[in-house]
């Protein structure tokens, strides 16, 4: 236990001195807690052996999981606070049309790269392996995405429009998904199911739909019955917990796999309680500050998670080198179509695609659902290899974005959240 404890708190120290010396350099702090990670994790600090200094092997780092798990929740459910009433009238219809159309242009865009691929060397790329890439092409990093929005305090229709998008984007990238492994699995055992290529994906939607709402209107129900602040906090952390731990459950009803979408679930539950409550701005305004230690572990141990041992292997770096430019050019190209479709203004459409380079969490999870495949082993190198790079530098390319369209203050200067801020009441007990 007491080893557990240590190595939280390395984690947390790592994190913040690494976002101190990433701020010198310019970069967000989200990318000096990945390199922290890496740091501390199995393949640098943590190979000397020493427990609870930095994390000893992989096994180790996966040991914290839930952790991780909650975070994304806590992520989720924030992300879910964006979709209020007023902006959706405002920027729904357009934040809709530009997630389906980049989402899927990438995916297309990276199948057909990736297929060409396999025609050219069959020996290192399978087709359902090419196929299956190319939907997970299509998940983004709403993590990282948040995190750099909420340090720099960004504002504006840019980034109104992302945090929608980036939402959308992971649900229609779980669909993708779902129907593109059900192919490749089909035409690696040569028997096609309409089960798992439609009807489980369907399925996973409308649960995830049915528990996130469900669980939004009573953590709203809730809430009226307790009136100091801390204990609406609780509150809410309460709920983000068993959102979570509800979302995990899985279930088969006949030949049916039944599961949930961790972040469609609290995504949803987060959305349902900020246009139901009164006072939900403040309450998740006081919940994001108080689970910023736990994104902080997030990010560490997503940086501790990624094996370098990958950049050894030249077949992986060749195909992740087409994965991560066919993707990149994906996300740009079709995101700038949808921009264009919906007429949003020049500033948007020039800077929103750079915005959607970061990949992590939720594509790593299809890449694990997808090693079952035949070439499961290449599916998930070439994601750990692009999540690598892609977290990287992502961060870095979305703070860039947005102070290109002048949604960000340059360092130093106040930004428009935090002029005359009043101060806080104090906490009632």
């Amino acid at each position: 236990m007491q080893q557990t404890l240590i190595s939280l708190a390395v984690a947390l120290f790592g994190g913040l001195l690494m976002s101190r010396l990433a701020k010198k350099f310019g970069f967000p702090a989200v990318t000096g807690y990945l390199v922290a990670g890496l740091i501390l994790g199995p393949f640098c600090i943590g190979n000397i052996g020493i427990s609870g200094f930095g994390f000893t092997s992989l096994e180790n780092v996966e040991s914290f999981k839930i952790i991780s798990q909650f975070a994304l929740g806590i992520i989720a459910f924030t992300i879910g606070n964006e979709f209020r009433l007023k902006d959706l009238k405002a920027m729904g219809k357009q934040a809709i049309i530009v997630g389906i159309l980049e989402g899927v242009g990438t995916t297309i865009i990276v199948d057909i790269s990736l297929i060409v691929f396999h025609f050219i060397r069959p020996d290192i790329m399978s087709f359902s392996s090419a196929l299956t890439l190319g939907a997970i092409a299509a998940a983004t990093a709403p993590a990282a995405t948040m995190m750099v929005v909420r340090q720099y305090k960004s504002e504006g229709p840019l980034t109104k429009l992302l945090l929608l998008v980036v939402a959308i984007d992971d649900a229609v990238g779980l669909v993708l998904f779902a129907i593109s492994y059900g192919i490749a699995n089909a035409l690696e055992s040569g028997t096609v199911s309409i089960i798992g290529i439609i009807v489980e994906p369907l399925i996973e939607l409308v649960l995830s739909l049915l528990l996130g709402a469900t669980t939004g209107l009573v953590f709203t129900f809730l809430e009226r019955y307790f009136h100091s602040r801390s204990k609406r906090l609780s509150l809410a952390v309460a709920t983000v917990f068993v959102t979570v731990g509800l979302s995990l459950i899985q279930f088969k009803i006949g030949p049916v796999n039944c599961s949930f979408s961790l972040l469609l679930t609290c995504m949803i539950s987060g959305t349902f309680f900020c246009n139901i409550c009164e006072a939900s701005e403040e309450l998740m305004d006081r919940f994001e500050r108080w689970s910023e230690p736990v994104k902080i572990l997030f990010f560490v141990l997503s940086g501790a998670e990624l094996n370098l041992k990958i950049l050894s292997n030249p077949t992986v770096l060749l195909v992740g080198l087409v994965y991560i430019i066919m993707r990149s050019f994906g996300k740009v190209s079709s995101s700038t179509l949808g921009c264009a479709i919906t007429k949003c203004n020049q500033n948007i459409t020039k800077h929103f695609g750079m915005t959607l380079i970061p990949q992590a969490g939720v594509a790593l999870g299809m890449a694990l659902t997808a090693s079952n495949l035949e070439g499961g082993s290449m599916i998930r190198n070439v994601v750990l290899f692009g999540v690598l790079i892609y977290e990287l530098v992502g961060p870095a390319l979305t703070k860039r974005s947005l102070m290109s369209a002048g949604e960000i203050k340059k360092d130093g200067k106040k930004s428009a959240r935090q002029i005359n801020v009043p101060k806080e009441p104090k906490l009632l007990h």
